[in-house]
């Protein structure tokens, strides 16, 4: 008896081991390609040509590509099992990966895309989340999720990605690599699956700047030329308000840098909301279906909109037949947007391209030839595995509306990483006018250094200054709390952040103006009036406070003072129509 327990306790400890070795080798055989690669295979380059000719100008590096471009012998995916069931091997191989394998470069594999490469999230139910190298609980981003991983997971020296409304930009954000968007149409399409022919561009990620730059070099034919520096370096200033990433660790590093290699001279600020407003009419034209109903009234968010209407309509066109054919195993997260019919009218379709035009001429009117848009790649943190947050509409919204810039102007787009903040990569895109990539990838080049080092000075003087944190910047804090309760519609939450916000910073006509504005959602319209009034006596130009104010009064039946109220603020704004139409309403009623 005692025996067979032994034998009983022996067989246990086994399967136990075994077991514990299994699993093991699961997580090495995860951790070593972290899931990035659906197939590997080898294209190798030609002999180097004998001397004295230079070799390859690629030689030595390695490269994958998305499961989006042709190789010759292999079922171009689509990230999709049923597309890859119904459809043949491909013939031939896409010139852009001849290019680059003629160049010296190999290719190792084909990576993971997301299904029918139309998410930004890097989560595919059909073959899985590729790993994030840089932060494992977090999503990794797409629709080239697979090619970023293996380049930040040091898999491949460089990879190849299709850029429609952020494919490479958001996983190389996410991942911590550099990720480039190539001016629309300078890097052939063909032997690419297509999304949305007139958004789709090639890109490519890398970690050396150098090698971002070789690459682009080849992929994009480009002669010698000498490089130049920008003149002028332009920060968006309203696209960081839509960040929730701290902007001293955004700013402040593009900021420094410039002062040190360009000098102070060279930056400017901007707000693109108000720049497109008067040099995008096209955009106040557009009559396209609304996301959820909405009317967007700020020209990002009708960019973004505009933006997803014409994926949506194109991929419809691409790909439509097939899906109403086939009837594919589609994610739930995907299939309604997908196969929800849009049919835009032939004005609708005039309109989109009027505002591509507008879009592109307003950029290159600018920039010119020398200079640089400085705007956040995207709104969030790399938003954690299974998080509800990736469907948020704030979260949907603000980084749509980033993305939307160079989408729909065709301008080119490099992500440059920072660091990291609470354990993610973030980082900074520049923004140059459609086909001065060369100009852009030069300038990464020389600016990289720079941007990192800065980066790293500020994470060391942050973490050394975290116990003392002054007044000024916990009030900030407290505001922008106040702003996520006030999005949220917990007005009476965001009145209590705003009014500690005040304890804290008593002279800042914001935090009266913001408490205002829920006040005025509360009915509390006294309150409102108050605050509208202090923040009018700290700022005289403060416009919105005006606007808030004259509702205030209006609503408590003080006409005469509300009218007054919309007249300043036209004064101050003479093309603000809400205060326009109030003050021409009130006139009538009461005058």
């Amino acid at each position: 008896m005692a025996s067979h327990s032994a034998n009983l306790w022996v067989l246990l400890g086994l399967g136990l081991a075994g077991i514990i070795i299994m699993t093991k080798k699961l997580k090495k055989a995860i951790r070593e390609d972290f899931g990035a690669f659906i197939e590997k295979l080898q294209l190798l380059p030609p002999p180097q040509p004998a001397p004295p000719k230079a070799p390859h100008p690629l030689t030595g590096l390695t490269f994958a590509v998305s499961d989006l471009f042709d190789i010759e012998g292999y079922v171009t995916g689509f990230g999709q099992p049923d597309w890859a069931r119904t459809h043949e091997v491909a013939s031939r191989t896409c010139p852009v990966v001849l290019t680059l394998v003629e160049g010296g470069a190999t290719c190792v594999g084909k990576t993971v895309v997301d299904e029918l490469a139309y998410s930004i999230n890097g989560e595919n139910k059909h073959y899985g989340a590729p790993t994030n190298p840089a932060a494992h609980a977090r999503i990794s981003g797409g629709s080239s999720s697979g090619a970023a991983v293996a380049v930040a997971a040091n898999l491949v020296d460089f990879s190849l990605g299709v850029d429609t409304v952020g494919g490479v930009r958001v996983p190389s954000a996410y991942c911590g690599t550099i990720g480039f968007r190539s001016s629309y149409g300078a890097v052939s399409h063909a032997g690419i699956i297509p999304l949305s022919t007139s958004l789709d561009a090639v890109g490519w990620c890398a970690k050396d700047p150098n090698i971002l730059r070789r690459v682009g070099h080849i992929l994009l034919q480009l002669p010698f030329a000498p490089q130049r520096n920008p003149r002028q370096i332009f920060i968006a200033d309203d696209c960081f308000q839509l960040s929730r990433i701290p902007r001293d660790r955004v700013v402040e590093v593009v900021i420094k840098s410039t002062e040190k290699l360009f000098g102070r001279q060279v930056l400017k600020h901007e707000s693109l909301e108000s720049y497109f407003n008067s040099k995008v009419p096209s955009l106040k034209e557009f009559q396209g279906k609304k996301a959820n109903g909405e009317i967007r009234t700020s020209s990002m968010r009708l960019l973004a909109n505009v933006m997803q209407f014409i994926r949506r309509h194109e991929f419809q066109l691409n790909h439509g037949e097939w899906i109403n054919s086939v009837k594919p195993a589609l994610d739930p997260a995907i299939s309604t947007e997908i196969q929800e019919k849009i049919e835009l009218t032939d004005t609708e379709i005039e309109n989109c391209k009027a505002i591509r035009n507008d879009m592109r001429l307003a950029l290159n009117s600018l920039l010119k030839d020398d200079g640089i848009l400085v705007i956040p790649t995207t709104a969030y943190l790399p938003p954690k595995l299974g998080s509800k947050e990736i469907m948020s509409e704030d979260y949907q919204n603000s980084t749509y509306s980033l993305l939307s810039i160079a989408s729909i102007s065709g301008c080119c787009q490099v992500t440059v990483p920072l660091g990291y903040h609470d354990k993610c990569p973030i980082s900074v895109s520049f923004i140059v006018r459609q086909g001065g990539d060369r100009f852009l990838l030069d300038t990464v080049q020389t600016m990289y250094p720079s941007l990192q080092e800065q980066a790293d000075l500020l994470a060391k003087g942050k973490v050394s200054s975290n116990r003392t944190v002054s007044q000024e910047q916990s009030a900030e804090i407290a505001k922008e709390k106040g702003n996520q309760a006030f999005k949220e519609k917990q007005w009476q939450k965001a009145i209590g952040f705003y009014s500690e916000a005040i304890k804290l910073n008593g002279n800042n006509a914001t935090y009266y103006s913001n408490r205002a504005a829920a006040y005025l959602e509360l009915g509390s319209f006294l309150q409102a009036e108050a605050d509208c009034t202090k923040a009018i006596n700290l700022d005289k130009k403060n416009v919105k406070s005006y606007l808030r104010r004259g509702t205030a009064r209006e609503m408590l039946g003080y006409y005469k003072e509300a009218i007054e109220d919309f007249r300043y603020a036209l004064v101050l704004e003479p093309t603000n129509k809400r205060a326009s139409l109030s003050a021409e309403r009130l006139r009538k009623v009461f005058q």
